[in-house]
């Protein structure tokens, strides 16, 4: 079985054949023209998904066609109710794909997906119960319970930025205060950094920012892995909130794995063994419960596409 999967981004357009077994074909792409409601990107993205079906010789084998989408869907009517990077808004995306190519389509969020293809091929593979993390500009996710995507009602589950860490807390994009978000995505540290930069001139980071040329999610952890007390403490704090966070997941949820995937997860055992020791120590009846490890996702770029065609695969 075989089945396309295609990743949008804010900026471009990622897909490709997806075997059953997670084998993947070449790569297709194409940018995501600004300013366009989205009907000349989704038509010039079919006329692609067309041409690479056929120079594949894959018409007869195409079991579907799993699309992940950033923002707020409507996915039993296959339509973008609204995504803020993209600046869509209402567009029947299954209907303008249905329209011209034979095949069923499904849409889910991109977090979901990218979710779905690490339980499913990448880090969660063998276990039923995973929960995965993406540390970025924000703080996406995904849920698959018993091998499955759980995408809850109307398709829009699994917010998982958005849990509450402190009462009228730091101000989120989402509207709301003290979201995890705020504390625990790439962009919290960047800030949080770029303050303790501007508090202590001594600091180590000065000089790691500079050999870096920016100041990232990087520069902290580099720092601090280098003794300086200063980055230390803004590591500290991110990975005691982002802890936090997953323990609140743990609770709820009690998967195998919690996976985490973004730049972050880059930063290796000084991250995942400071976190997994803290779940050891602070988790709800940790000696009478299952263990939960928390690991880095391993697909990297093509978890989005992977995930997006596993929605056809049983």
């Amino acid at each position: 079985m075989v089945a396309i999967g295609i990743d949008i981004g804010g900026t471009s357009i990622k897909g490709a054949a997806v075997y059953s077994d997670g084998k993947m074909l070449n790569t297709f792409s194409l940018p995501v023209y600004r300013g366009d409601p989205g009907e000349k990107t989704v038509n010039d993205l079919i006329d692609l998904v067309e041409k690479y079906i056929k120079e594949h010789g894959l018409e007869k084998e195409i079991a579907g066609i799993g699309i992940g989408i950033p923002g707020t869907l409507d996915v039993d009517n296959g339509i973008v109710e609204y995504s803020n990077n993209l600046k869509w808004e209402n567009l029947p995306i299954t209907k303008l794909f249905q329209k011209r190519l034979p095949y069923k389509v499904r849409i889910s969020n991109d977090a979901n997906v990218a979710a779905f293809g690490e339980a499913k091929f990448g880090a969660g593979k063998g276990v039923p119960y995973s929960i995965m993390l993406t540390l970025g500009t924000g703080v996406g996710g995904g849920i698959v319970l018993d091998g499955k995507l759980y995408e809850g009602n109307l398709g829009k589950a699994a917010e998982m930025g958005h849990i509450v860490m402190e009462y009228n807390g730091r101000q989120c994009t989402c509207g709301r205060k003290g979201c995890l978000e705020a504390y625990a995505s790439a962009t919290a540290i960047v800030n949080d950094t770029k303050k303790a930069m501007e508090e202590h001139p001594e600091s180590l980071m000065h000089q790691v920012a500079e050999e870096l040329g920016k100041v990232d999610g990087r520069v902290a952890f580099k720092a601090a892995r280098q003794g300086d007390k200063i980055a230390q403490q803004v590591v500290d704090q991110y990975i005691f909130y982002l802890s936090e966070g997953i323990l609140n997941y743990c609770n709820i949820f009690r998967p195998n794995l919690v996976i985490l995937s973004g730049g972050i997860a880059n930063e290796g055992d000084y991250l995942f063994d400071k976190i997994n020791n803290y779940l050891k120590v602070h988790n709800y009846g940790y000696k009478k419960t299952p263990e939960v490890k928390v690991v880095p996702a391993k697909l990297g770029y093509d978890s989005g596409k992977i995930g997006a065609a596993s929605l056809f695969f049983k």
